[in-house]
């Protein structure tokens, strides 16, 4: 039996998120950008990775998760076409985010290469969009796993 959850502060404790204790803090290892928050299962491929992204006006909350989604599967370098499975309304009245205007969930796969490997992985990816517009700020939070 795996222990409880562990409660993680995020961006010098401006938020916390109920993460299992199985993850490791990316930035204990390398260096993570200020708009980030990154960790990985100690045993598996897996990761979650929480942003604070520039809030993308102008387009509808489904194509800001598709640009999103878009953006990952360029940092990823992932080959050929990145596919959008279902983008699907998340319940506000569900959440505990009070300053968010909507919520957004995407899964979708891209073909990727581990570091400098020739092997490529289909890596499915679980995505929550929390768009914030008087901020000025699109929550992104990121599951990864290679399956």
């Amino acid at each position: 039996m795996e222990a409880a959850d562990v409660q993680r502060p995020l961006f010098g404790g401006a938020f916390s998120a109920q993460l299992p204790p199985s993850v490791q803090d990316v930035s204990e290892l390398r260096e993570i950008p200020d708009n980030q928050e990154v960790f990985a299962h100690v045993h598996t491929d897996q990761s979650v990775i929480i942003e604070l992204l520039e809030y993308q006006d102008g387009m509808s909350d489904p194509d800001a998760a598709r640009y999103h989604f878009e953006d990952v599967a360029t940092s990823n370098d992932a080959q050929g076409k990145a596919e959008v499975v279902s983008v699907e309304p998340l319940p506000l009245a569900q959440l505990s985010l009070s300053s968010c205007s909507s919520a957004w969930a995407l899964t979708g796969h891209q073909l990727v290469s581990k570091f400098n490997e020739q092997a490529q992985n289909t890596v499915t990816i679980y995505m929550a969009l929390f768009r914030m517009p008087q901020y000025s700020t699109d929550l992104l939070v990121t599951f990864k796993g290679v399956y």
